[in-house]
């Protein structure tokens, strides 16, 4: 298929899984058969195109944002609809299925450090094929899609592509719009059989280590738990091999780096946050997201991307849930000079 220009595209078209999440702060996560207290319960937003439109939409982007999916019709369903609606995101694309509930998540996250664990019900976004989307009538710019491995419909073969997500972005990339995905982090051998067909339709791919890797096969963590910088750069050309067009990003708690197409590479260390900062870690991955396509679609060179990414992920640290300690940018980029960024990891050669 052939990409036809379009110059007056504008806007993010998000689509993929819409959860609510109920984050449960724990003093510690049990063993089985014992208990553990929750300290306090809290309601947010859950999925890719959720969590990454009301980033947008709170740092203060003034570009179109598209959700599309399906929500039950349901009480859940309804409030994802009107609390998009509160924040101007546009909701013509995501529909209300009575033939399952809308998805949701129990967020178990531990006091000490953050770290959660997910319990996770499917819903309506296992029936999510994309098929009512037409991107010839759709004027977005990007069309970002998550998660793979979590949308049952989409994760399917499909004879021509190798899935259906795969011919989802290759019909937008053939109407003129730039694609982007995210992945769920699943300890599966599913990444080869479901993510790699999608790359080759891919213009911005952007995981963390945990997904970069399974994807690739690269070992990025040494033994000792450090990051391998060698192998998060041999990870992202071999994403670039697997076919994405222009861009991959790898994040991890230490910062972020980016490989071009051209070969270029760049190297973002995150905000050197103190730990009573930290409320939650459940959101982080999606802020990361959500900055660099905010600067992508801005045309912002990719130091500035990732640096609003960075600022972005740290923000969302401040609340247990994904979106509610997400702020304008201005307040994101003034962590950094009140923190300062971490220490580059050896030079990163």
């Amino acid at each position: 298929m052939t990409k036809k220009s379009a110059p007056s595209r504008t806007g993010l078209l998000a689509g993929g899984n819409w959860i609510i999440d109920q984050v449960k702060l724990v003093d510690v996560y049990p063993q089985r058969e014992q208990l553990a207290n929750i300290r306090t319960q809290t309601e947010g937003t859950g999925g890719a195109p959720y969590n990454v439109l009301v980033d947008l939409a709170k740092l203060g982007a003034t570009f179109p944002l598209l959700a599309a999916g399906l929500v039950g019709k349901d009480s859940l369903g309804d409030q994802i609809l009107a609390h998009c609606r509160k924040l101007k995101i546009d909701t013509k694309y995501l529909r209300q299925s009575p033939q399952a509930p809308t998805s949701y998540t129990d967020v178990m996250t531990e006091v000490e450090g953050g770290r959660r664990t997910f319990f996770h019900l499917r819903g309506a976004n296992a029936l999510w094929s994309g098929a009512d989307l037409d991107f010839r009538k759709l004027k977005a710019r990007i069309l970002h899609l998550g998660y793979l491995l979590l949308l049952d419909e989409l994760d399917k073969p499909d004879k021509n592509h190798g899935t259906k997500a795969a011919a989802l972005l290759a019909k937008a990339q053939a109407a003129g719009l730039k694609t982007s995905v995210d992945v769920v982090s699943e300890d599966s051998d599913r990444f080869p059989k479901i993510v790699t067909p999608a790359l080759k339709f891919v213009d911005y791919c952007i995981l963390n280590e945990i997904e970069a890797g399974k994807t690739t096969g690269f070992k990025i963590r040494l033994p000792d738990g450090s990051l391998d910088t060698v192998a998060v750069r041999h990870a992202a050309g071999a994403l670039l091999q697997l076919g994405v067009r222009e861009l991959v990003v790898i994040h991890f708690p230490e910062g972020g780096f980016a490989r071009t197409r051209k070969g270029d590479d760049f190297w973002q260390m995150s905000v050197n946050l103190p730990a009573k900062f930290i409320a939650g870690a459940a959101g982080a991955g999606d802020a990361f997201c959500a900055g660099v396509l905010f600067g992508l679609h801005e045309g912002w060179d990719l130091q500035r991307c990732l640096e609003t990414a960075v600022c972005s992920a740290a923000l969302s640290l401040s609340h247990p849930s994904c979106t509610g300690g997400m702020k304008p940018l201005s307040a994101a980029l003034d962590l950094a000079k009140r923190y300062r960024y971490r220490r580059p990891i050896e030079a990163a050669e």
